[in-house]
């Protein structure tokens, strides 16, 4: 076994035995593109940095807040835009959560938020 398959291995095993949701920082890389009528039109790609937990005990309020740059890119100009700033604040709790997000757009902030239910079988 490799050193790097090694210490990988050691970092998963607390993860491997708990139970317990893991809290703390975190990295989400994500990319995303809208197809109306099934074809591509716009989409972005955001890198953002965050931290997770939940507040009292187990089974408490549970919360993340992250940020970081988003470019997005247009079929139509066939582009990739300005680098902008996106962030985000969630909460849940029991089976509801809930979410506000910002993102620069030059002179404007976009505002985002939603809500919902999540029910598991």
């Amino acid at each position: 076994m490799s050193i790097k398959s090694t210490i990988a291995a050691i970092a998963a095993t607390p993860l491997l035995v708990s139970g317990a949701a893991f809290a703390g920082p975190y990295v989400n890389i994500e990319a995303s593109g809208s197809y109306p009528d099934g074809a591509y039109t716009s989409g972005g790609i955001e890198t953002v940095v965050g931290y997770e937990g939940t507040a009292g005990t187990e089974g408490g309020i549970g919360y993340y807040v992250s940020g970081g740059p988003v470019v997005t890119h247009t079929e139509s100009t066939d582009e990739f835009g300005d680098v902008e700033f996106i962030g985000y604040l969630g909460g849940s709790y029991d089976k509801f959560y809930g979410e506000l997000s910002a993102v620069t757009n030059e002179d404007d902030v976009d505002w985002g938020a939603k809500a919902g239910v999540k029910f598991t079988f």
